[in-house]
């Protein structure tokens, strides 16, 4: 089924829906997507996996044997235009797998995991980000995904996905003492729209700790979420977004928060912080993001922003209490971001393509409460 048309058909009940008001909000969350409504993303994973050029490295170099191709540098993660979009993709391809493995994409996603996450790829992987001067390289966000795809892994009764995990361990051991060392040092969050921002990255951290029994890492976490987040007050949306955002440093500061807060804390500590929400279900409270040229690579990004909101919006809505009245006016908000997000990747290019089907799944990984 060609990929438009699949986008079409998911975008088709978003776009239908009437505005609930505030008593439906208590409803059912948006049903988990069957195999080919999610099959573009994993194609546009696939299509990249294993392309190398062009690609983006951004490589601290000590001398000239420092020299080297995608390929050489990053045995397991070279495709996808950069590192750590090849690592999301790579969780991407995992998550369909594991989920729908009848799937004849599924076989093909199993394909590439077996070819990269061995021990001898992994092995250069680690050898890379211990090099001089890379104390802060993919940090946070290529290394969270990292963990993330670690624990997609972890919880699969599959024997080649324990084999890829165990590949993957001294990876994972490597990444999780980047954040044990850093977290105490930092003193103030990254409120950025892009890669270096704190709050998104703390998400996948945390889940990842919570889904591997990591309870060090998610006290860290949880502790550091607290110190950095827990007083904010008065966050104005007029100043979201920046022009090449794909993160919104409110939304995803409010989505970490319901993480880490009860619903009913949460709520109180929301009202303060967001006091834009609205309690009557409607959903222009917040705008679309406006993408100009897709073949941009950073104006693309607000294809991403769009997309990343969605899922956002609602997690912040699961995490209130069920008669919340601004549940209503996040889930509507929800659903206009999804479709402007999901009509964006039918358009994209390359530039935009290599990352943004990762952007789709996660939204229906965790709007399916998985």
């Amino acid at each position: 089924m060609p990929v438009r048309l699949v986008l079409a058909l998911l975008l088709a009940p978003v776009v239908a829906a009437p505005v609930v008001v505030a008593t439906a909000v208590a409803q059912a969350p948006p049903p988990p997507p069957l195999a080919g409504t999610t099959a573009p993303f994993v194609q546009l994973a696939l299509d990249c996996a294993e392309r190398e050029y062009p690609n983006k490295i951004a490589h601290t170099m000590q001398s000239d044997a420092d020299q080297g191709a995608p390929r050489s540098l990053h045995p397991a993660f070279y495709g996808c235009f950069d590192w750590h979009s090849s690592v999301h993709g790579h969780w991407l391809l995992a998550a369909y797998a594991r989920r729908f493995p009848d799937h004849p994409l599924a076989a093909a996603a199993r394909e590439v995991l077996a070819r990269h996450l061995t021990p001898d790829r992994i092995a250069a992987e680690v050898a890379y980000l211990a090099g001089e001067g890379r104390a802060s390289w993919q940090r946070p966000y290529g290394l969270a995904w990292l963990l993330q795809l670690t624990a997609e892994l972890h919880g699969w009764d599959d024997p080649d996905a324990r084999a890829w995990r165990a590949a993957l361990r001294p990876l994972e051991a490597a990444c999780v003492a980047r954040f044990t060392d850093w977290l105490p040092k930092l003193a103030y969050p990254i409120r950025t729209g892009e890669h270096s921002q704190t709050a998104f990255a703390f998400g996948l951290v945390l889940d990842y700790a919570r889904t591997v029994g990591d309870d060090d890492l998610a006290g860290l976490v949880v502790a550091t979420s607290r110190r950095l987040y827990e007083g904010d007050r008065g966050v104005d949306l007029a100043f979201e977004p920046s022009g090449q955002d794909f993160l919104s440093p409110a939304l995803a500061e409010a989505a970490l928060m319901a993480r880490v807060m009860a619903p009913v804390e949460f709520a109180g500590w929301l009202g303060a912080f967001l006091p834009a929400v609205p309690d009557d279900g409607r959903a222009g409270w917040l705008a679309v993001a406006i993408v100009t040229d897709r073949a941009d690579g950073k104006l693309a990004h607000l294809d991403g922003l769009n997309l990343s909101r969605a899922w956002m919006l609602d997690d912040i809505a699961r995490a209130l209490p069920p008669t919340d009245p601004r549940r209503a006016a996040l889930a509507a908000a929800r659903d206009r971001h999804l479709a402007a997000g999901l009509e964006g990747l039918a358009l994209a290019s390359y530039e935009g393509g290599h990352w943004l089907g990762t952007y789709a799944m996660y939204y229906h990984r965790r709007a399916g409460g998985e």
